[in-house]
């Protein structure tokens, strides 16, 4: 066999073998072009011919197959974190909010949060509040 041949099928076959145990497609399209140019090379093809092939067929199978991917796999459906869930829920405060001695602390949807006020004025314990955002570790409140 010749060198790239045995080059081609050897690439080819790493390639889909990381294919296989990564649960992403991110080898597949250079597989495929691996397989091109394997192809090419036993049919006694230049080697330019094969670097061609391989490259045109890696993009020519990465373009649909990406888009395939992002429209079944990530459909665009956002997860929402526990963080997400608090935005836009009432909250009682459980410590005074001062914003300037940089205390202050609400329940919200029964767990502890270190809170700051929105609009920076003091609120004091007992009011019920709504969390309009998150910074860090704190819940913004107004």
């Amino acid at each position: 066999m010749k060198e790239m041949t045995v080059f081609w099928l050897v690439s080819m076959i790493a390639l889909f073998v990381i294919e296989a145990v990564t649960v992403n497609l991110v080898t597949i399209w250079f597989a495929f072009g691996a397989l091109a140019a394997l192809i090419v090379s036993l049919v006694g093809g230049p080697l330019w011919l094969q670097i061609i092939l391989f490259i045109v067929v890696t993009i020519v199978t990465l373009i649909p197959t990406r888009a395939l991917a992002k429209k079944y796999f990530n459909k665009g459906k956002h997860q929402p974190t526990n963080a997400d869930m608090v935005i836009g829920q009432l909250c009682t405060v459980t410590e005074d909010i001062d914003n300037l001695s940089g205390t202050g602390a609400v329940r919200c949807m029964g767990k502890e949060w270190s809170a700051r006020s929105g609009n920076g004025e003091s609120v004091p314990k007992g009011t019920v509040v709504t969390a309009v955002a998150i910074e860090g570790v704190k819940l913004i409140v107004k």
